[in-house]
């Protein structure tokens, strides 16, 4: 089934309300939707891959000798559910039991409210606008702000009051990753702040894990004992955050101190393993077991549209920087940069045709790519080309995973993804 996403429309920051302030405008984001789709250029989503990730990760959380309850699953769908289309992946996961969903910005959020989700929706990115006067919105849409300054606390105690109730938010503290949070300098005074303002709840309690992903656990367990002391101090002064997490997804895998009440898995939701760069030799065997049975839950793909035989000697693309040598046919899909396709494959990945290897020939374009179908037999002008997934045609089969890329481009499988832009339609599909 295909799933149109929701137009693109201004939103005042007040929630709909007067206030004396100026307004701030918050923009849904629009992606191109199926049935406006010409090329045949698209990005197939497998909801029943996603699906099983999410069972995947219940397995592996409860199976834990060392969690006294299995954690609850906030899936993380910032960035426009890491490529995959936000309101129907939000839309699958809540139906399929998900706990919570987190996401990076309040416009996100605010796409998913408007999309119709009910599960608890927390706004991670920290940022609210000038002033903080989006917090009006993360509010009216019932979404849960993260905070980790006094300005944001005093500006949230506000719009309790003047609600006439208590307004619950969620406050991270940075252990040691210094990107976001409270520094821990400064989290006495904080918590002081928020111990002494009755009309704020606080909801949750939250870091980030830096290197829950590394081979070397030391990083981690020194961010756990951080986190533990804040949690200590917090408790002190009578806060006690129903809710209390810190795990990405490498975390909630490899270290089971870190579960708390919740866990934030992202990437291997989408079925890509976050042990991306180590050794299988270097995951313990039961994380070695769970990776293997997470699926891609996206294929990208397209089709041949132009088809053109070369003689020796001729050259392909911006800067010829391919030259045939010999006669070779050359095929041109309607995909480029600016879809997502990374310019540094340029002369060095290959896409699929008929279950067979084609190597890209000449620079990825804005708009266009060509490679090289010359030992692929039969090859016809329609024929469907993968860029990302599997493929299979009679008894040639073949696929081209996201670690792939990103080992060429010198990446990561998540940068691969989430940059398949917006204009490339999304098709969700069930096996």
């Amino acid at each position: 089934m295909a799933v149109p996403s929701a137009p693109s429309e201004p939103v005042p920051s007040n929630g709909g309300m007067e206030h004396e302030e100026e307004a701030i405008r918050v923009l849904k984001p629009r992606r191109a939707a199926p049935a406006d789709a010409v090329r045949p250029t698209r990005a197939e989503i497998n909801l029943g891959a996603l699906r099983q990730n999410l069972r995947v990760l219940k397995r592996a959380l409860a199976s834990s000798p060392a969690a006294e309850s299995s954690p609850a699953i906030w899936g993380v769908l910032k960035a426009d559910a890491y490529g995959h289309g936000a309101p129907a992946i939000a839309r699958t996961l809540e139906r399929a039991g998900v706990d919570g969903i987190c996401v990076a910005l309040l416009e996100e959020g605010l796409e998913l409210r408007a999309a119709g989700i009910e599960v608890p929706v927390v706004v991670m990115g920290g940022y609210y606008g000038p002033h903080h006067r989006g917090l009006e919105d993360a509010i009216e849409g019932d979404l849960v702000p993260v905070l980790y300054e006094a300005g944001q606390l005093e500006r949230l105690s506000h719009i309790a009051r003047d609600r006439d109730r208590r307004v619950p938010f969620q406050l991270k503290v940075d252990t040691n990753m210094s990107r976001l949070g409270c520094s821990l300098s400064e989290v006495d005074e904080l918590l002081e702040s928020i111990a002494s303002t009755p009309e704020l709840e606080l909801r949750g309690l939250m870091s980030h894990l830096a290197c829950a992903d590394s081979a070397d656990p030391a990083p981690t367990l020194a961010q756990l004992r951080l986190f533990e002391d804040v949690r200590a101090r917090a408790a002190s002064r009578g806060l006690s955050p129903s809710v209390c997490h810190v795990a990405n997804s490498a975390g909630a895998l490899a270290f089971p101190a870190s579960r708390y009440q919740a866990v934030r898995p992202g990437i291997a939701l989408y079925g890509i393993s976050p042990f991306y760069g180590r050794s299988t030799d270097g995951l313990s065997e039961e994380i070695a077991r769970i990776s293997s049975e997470l699926r891609p839950a996206m294929r990208v793909r397209s089709e041949i549209v132009a088809l053109r035989t070369l003689k020796d000697g001729d050259r392909v693309g911006y800067g010829h920087t391919w030259t045939a040598s010999g006669e070779r046919r050359i095929a041109t899909i309607p995909m480029g940069y600016a879809d997502g396709l990374s310019r540094a494959l340029s002369n060095r990945g290959s896409f699929l045709v008929r279950g067979r290897r084609a190597p890209i020939a000449g620079i990825v374009s804005m708009d266009l790519t060509t490679i090289d179908v010359t030992d692929v037999p039969g090859v016809r002008l329609g024929d469907e080309v993968v860029v990302l997934g599997s493929q299979s045609s009679g008894q040639e089969s073949a696929v081209i995973t996201a670690e792939e890329i990103a080992e060429i481009v010198g990446t990561i499988p998540w940068e691969v993804i989430t940059n398949i832009s917006r204009r490339v339609p999304r098709f969700y599909r069930e096996p």
